[in-house]
């Protein structure tokens, strides 16, 4: 028997699974549902989500303005890490997820809800994100995952329902397409994208200008930051969010920040996705441009001995765990000089630094120049080498005593 609930709070995208589990939910436990929609920058018509949400059955909806707070408390800390899973995914969907879960469960709190929902499939990454999320803030919360309960097996299923009971969704056979759209980035899984032989089909793109029809005369950006975040594009201060919507602009224009991947799910099958990141892929080698010069060669090392773990742990939704508590804190300690500015040069799909400068910068001309110079002593060096030389030496004098 079904657990009896009187109220759930569901993640509503307005989506075709968000949709179709907000019907599903008041037709299965005869609930009140409450629709909760963050805006985190996905540039939708919010009105109409909400019109939707009260259309399809919702009690009540919540829409709420979350772009500066995404941006700010979890991009930026993500990025002052350098994080990036298997090398190319910037984690557009991984980063928004606990924002959407920490919000979610203070509106179950305050409606008095007994559960919360979400339209993650039982097959992907964002029910582990979700629900140890939720768990984390509240371990007695109920939680429903209707894809994990319901007799639909696809997509295609969930269309024909939507139809049937006159529910508005972006989503046709034609074009099937899973997307999440965030400040940060789009991403794209489902229909032919599961074929990863398949290229990704031109009019998916909605961020970025294909590299060749982008502009054929190369743009410079100043980028500074503070701390290890960004706080200025070419001298003009922006607030977090909108210092990322104009990294998107500005990358989207010269079509940079494509990905086709496949990846390791954490619940352990491989995906196909396609990305788009604009902003955050200017960001990012901005940052590590700036680290260059600014960061102490061996506190970098140990840093970056760090990203693949932190970066798994925000990809498997471990946002709220002791152990990337302990991590933030580590990186954030090795942020506080990375201040100055990076310049880049955006042409055709590329972001290249051609510049950077900082008053904490560790580089020195007079040490590092090919002229005369009163400061360093190249003699040393002979020793420097003898002595890490040494281990090899006593090896191969071994290994010839032996033969």
């Amino acid at each position: 028997m079904k657990k009896r609930i009187n109220k759930v709070v569901l993640a509503y995208s307005g989506g075709l699974d968000t949709s179709v589990i907000l019907k599903w939910l008041i037709e299965t436990y005869g609930c009140e549902v409450v629709a909760f929609s963050a805006d985190i920058g996905q540039e939708e018509d919010l009105a109409q989500i909400k019109k939707n949400a009260l259309k399809t059955g919702a009690s009540k909806v919540y829409i709420e303005d979350l772009k500066e707070v995404f941006a700010r408390d979890y991009v930026f800390p993500a990025f002052r890490a350098n994080a990036i899973y298997e090398d190319q995914y910037l984690l557009g969907t991984s980063i928004a997820r606990p924002l959407i879960a920490s919000r979610q469960m203070e509106i179950a709190g305050l409606e008095n809800a007994d559960a919360v929902s979400h339209g993650a499939t039982g097959k992907g990454n964002d029910q582990v994100r979700f629900e140890i999320s939720y768990l984390a803030i509240n371990p007695n919360i109920t939680v429903i995952a209707p894809w994990r309960q319901w007799e639909f097996a696809s997509r295609s299923a969930l269309i024909d329902y939507a139809r049937v009971h006159g529910i508005d969704v972006p989503a046709t056979h034609e074009k099937p397409y899973s997307t999440d759209w965030n400040l940060l980035h789009i991403s794209y899984e489902g229909g032919i994208l599961e074929d990863p032989w398949q290229p990704p089909p031109a009019d998916i793109y909605r961020l970025t200008v294909h590299p060749k029809d982008a502009p054929d005369r190369a743009e410079t950006v100043d980028l500074a930051f503070e701390a290890g975040d960004p706080v200025s594009i070419n001298g003009t201060p922006y607030s977090p969010a909108t210092l990322l919507k104009e990294l998107n602009r500005l990358g989207g224009r010269h079509g940079i920040g494509r990905a086709d991947l496949v990846e390791n799910r954490f619940v352990g099958m491989k995906s196909r996705g396609v990305y788009e990141t604009p902003g955050g892929t200017i960001l990012r080698k901005a940052h590590r441009a700036l680290e260059s010069i600014t960061m102490d060669r061996e506190v970098m090392y140990l840093r970056d001995s760090f990203i693949p773990t932190y970066s798994r742990m925000i990809y498997n939704g471990f946002w709220f765990s002791p152990e990337k508590e302990l991590m933030q804190g580590m990186i954030d300690a090795t942020q506080a000089c990375v201040c100055g500015v990076v310049r880049m040069e955006l042409f055709k799909g590329n972001c290249n630094v051609i510049g950077r400068k900082s008053d904490h910068s560790l580089y020195r001309k007079d040490f590092a120049t090919f002229e005369d110079d009163v400061v360093y002593n190249q003699q040393d060096a002979e020793g420097f080498i003898r002595l890490n030389a040494l281990r090899l030496k006593i090896r191969k004098l071994l290994e010839e005593k032996r033969k």
